[in-house]
């Protein structure tokens, strides 16, 4: 009994005494409005930048409504090659996570919602002017296809977030 006491004891000793990242190693980015070139630049430079100064996470809070699906796969792609964990998280509360936001929190490490926010309604859109039903389809089909294998590589629901391009469904 009193070497499991004491084990226990120098677990928690050792706990106490590992290093603990300090808040120059969280790098935090805000990203609101439309996902476009200007938002795939900035979210890219800084993944590069939390790498480049040995962040041990980078955490994005995200509030959009969506945007061009070029620029969201800029992002999302330069998310899953990160070196440093990512982190988005919807915020403030009332944020949301529309659309092509949608593609990028389930492409991060860690995703996390503050209180009041919500995310889906993915479903594609023309920008422009309305797609003819072949091209809606196929947009459709490969925004499904995407979101699912996102989803699936997080480990997250890829029935959810094929139901959110879909049916444009959304959670709070």
């Amino acid at each position: 009994m009193k070497k499991e006491v004491l084990f226990i004891f120098l677990g928690v000793i050792l706990l106490l005494l590992a290093p603990l990242p300090s808040a120059a190693d969280v790098m935090i980015v805000r990203a609101g409005g439309v996902v476009n070139p200007v938002m795939a630049e900035f979210l890219s430079t800084s993944i590069d930048e939390a790498g480049e100064q040995s962040s041990e996470v980078l955490v994005i809070e995200l509030d959009t409504p969506g945007g061009l699906d070029a620029s969201m796969r800029t992002i999302v792609q330069k998310i899953i090659s990160s070196k440093v964990p990512v982190v988005v998280y919807v915020s403030p509360s009332g944020a949301r996570a529309a659309s092509a936001g949608v593609f990028i929190v389930l492409s991060s490490h860690i995703a996390a919602m503050a209180t009041g926010t919500n995310i889906g309604a993915a479903h594609p859109v023309g920008i422009g002017g309305e797609m003819d039903k072949t091209m809606l389809e196929k947009a459709e089909n490969d925004a499904a296809a995407y979101i699912r294998s996102l989803a699936e590589k997080r480990g997250r629901n890829a029935e959810w977030a094929e139901k959110a391009v879909r049916e444009s469904v959304s959670i709070t």
